[in-house]
């Protein structure tokens, strides 16, 4: 621990690296603070609007809430999993899906990335901005370019100010969140609601789809905030830390979203942030509240953006081999990336993000089976023997382009849209499930099954242990590479 707080000591505010590998010597992370980091990024208005929409689309309150609690732990699960990469590799999330789909190939699945990223963004954006506009009294467009402006500061130190702010964005959040509770129970008649039982496989399916989807879409970036873990942490720890925050942030939150709109006889949808405020009060209170949701608001809105930073300089540096991103680059990619969403929320903040909406939560269906291929690979192909090196190599040991990570890939995208419901697109078979979106079972199962029998039989080599990059001027280089072996042995 005495280590761990020097290391935290000694690293600038602003963060020096991007998609490098991260050396042992600057693996200042805790474990606890990926716990607080994503309940910070989960206690927040757009897990609340979530979790309503199980009641506001037909469900019961009581049905609803377990299939909210059952999509949590599956599609949590998932996530967590890939968070339990980042310390091994010390490497961004994306970069290591170079071993499925190639140092080419994986472009394939990070340009969808950044586009849902920059929706999710966006459609953040305009809740924050509405917000902040009701908390100084201006325009929800002024609004939305504070919020903009915030974003962009805290996407640019990195790394430890984003954890910094998770810190802070859960207790705020627990305080919030804890009184909203109170209020809605001295206003509301919670045992009458959970009374009410009706059995419906396609509302129950639906709470389940709501809150696995909310989970499984943190997946492409989640190891990018574990890189910093010292290599030797344990994998269970942090995918019991980044899953367990994770999981509950967002049950809390959307077990209030269902109260809300079982209580709010028709209110609630269009006027989601007034309605929520409302329930805690006017005046200084109200005040208090909007600024709880538009910093709640901070943390994953920062998660998107430097998650997408993150994407365009992992495509960038596949064709050009390495890159070196300076502060000034870096600056430059946040602004266009912030810029865009932001123009995007200020144009959509009418009418134009319902449709906008649809259309990113269509885009799921195109990394879910990327998950389901990373995942088997890492877990059960590979079993964490990477090459890191080669992972800049065009011309290394995963080549450009891996036809059987990439036809997998088509596979799994192809075979989700019979099953596919959102009002950019709906499936043909997706009636005959009740309107139910079942797209990310399918997504997840049938590319994973498919993946792991194709790569037992054509994998490429595989390394006898994990190979670190050589770590210059380090003390500990020998520890950390007997690290690394006993880690790939093990």
């Amino acid at each position: 621990m005495a280590v761990n707080n020097e290391r935290a000591g000694s690293t600038p505010l602003i963060e020096r690296r991007s998609i490098d590998y991260i050396p042992e010597a600057e693996r200042h992370g805790r474990l606890f603070s990926q716990f607080t980091l994503w309940m910070g990024a989960n206690l927040q208005i757009t897990a609340i609007v979530t979790g309503a929409l199980a009641v506001v689309l037909g469900g019961d309150v009581f049905w609803s809430l377990i299939g909210l609690l059952i999509g949590q732990l599956l599609g949590g699960g998932v996530m967590a999993l890939h968070a339990a990469q980042g310390p091994k590799l010390g490497l961004p999330q994306m970069i290591s899906s170079r071993v499925q789909f190639g140092v080419y190939g994986a472009a394939i699945p990070i340009v969808l990335v950044c586009l849902m990223y920059l929706g999710f963004t966006a459609t953040g954006t305009v809740l924050s901005g509405q917000a902040l506009g009701q908390l100084f009294s201006v325009s929800d467009s002024v609004g939305i370019l504070i919020f903009a402006s915030v974003i962009v500061l805290v996407t640019v130190l990195g790394y430890r100010v984003i954890h910094w702010i998770g810190r802070v964005a859960s207790v705020i959040g627990v305080i919030a969140f804890v009184f909203l509770f109170w209020r809605l129970m001295s206003q509301t008649d919670v045992g009458a609601l959970l009374q009410i039982r009706h059995f419906s496989w396609s509302s129950f399916l639906l709470a389940v789809s709501l809150a696995a989807s909310w989970q499984i879409a943190f997946g492409p970036y989640v190891a990018d905030y574990s890189r910093y873990l010292p290599s030797a942490t344990s994998s269970v720890k942090t995918f019991f830390a980044a899953g367990a925050g994770s999981v509950i942030g967002a049950q809390v939150a959307m077990i209030l979203g269902v109260f809300a709109a079982a209580s709010a006889n028709g209110q609630f949808a269009g006027h989601e942030v007034a309605y929520i405020v409302g329930l805690g009060g006017t005046g200084a209170t109200a005040a208090l509240l909007y600024f709880s949701i538009a910093f709640g608001k901070v943390t994953i809105s920062t998660l998107n953006s430097y998650g997408s930073f993150m994407c365009i300089a992992t495509i960038i540096s596949g064709f050009k081999g390495h890159l070196t991103v300076t502060r000034m680059q870096r600056l430059i990619f946040v602004l266009f990336i912030v810029g865009a969403a932001t123009l995007i929320a200020l144009l959509g903040q009418h009418s134009f993000l319902g449709a906008f909406k649809s259309f990113i939560l269509f885009l799921l269906a195109f990394f879910t089976p990327w998950s389901a291929i990373n995942l088997v690979d890492y877990y059960c192909i590979t079993r964490e023997r990477y090459d890191v090196p080669a992972l800049a190599d065009p011309n290394g040991r995963y080549g450009r382009w891996n036809l059987l990570g990439i036809s997998v890939y088509v596979f799994g995208v192809l075979v989700q849209l019979p099953f596919i419901s959102t009002k950019f697109y709906t499936g043909p078979l997706v009636a005959a499930l009740g309107d139910v979106d079942i797209s990310w079972i399918i997504g997840l199962v049938l590319p994973a099954a498919v993946y792991y029998f194709c790569a037992k039989k054509w994998h490429s080599a595989v390394p006898d242990r994990l190979i670190l990059p050589v770590e210059q001027n380090s003390t500990r280089q020998a520890k950390t590479s007997g690290t690394g072996r006993a880690a790939a042995q093990a």
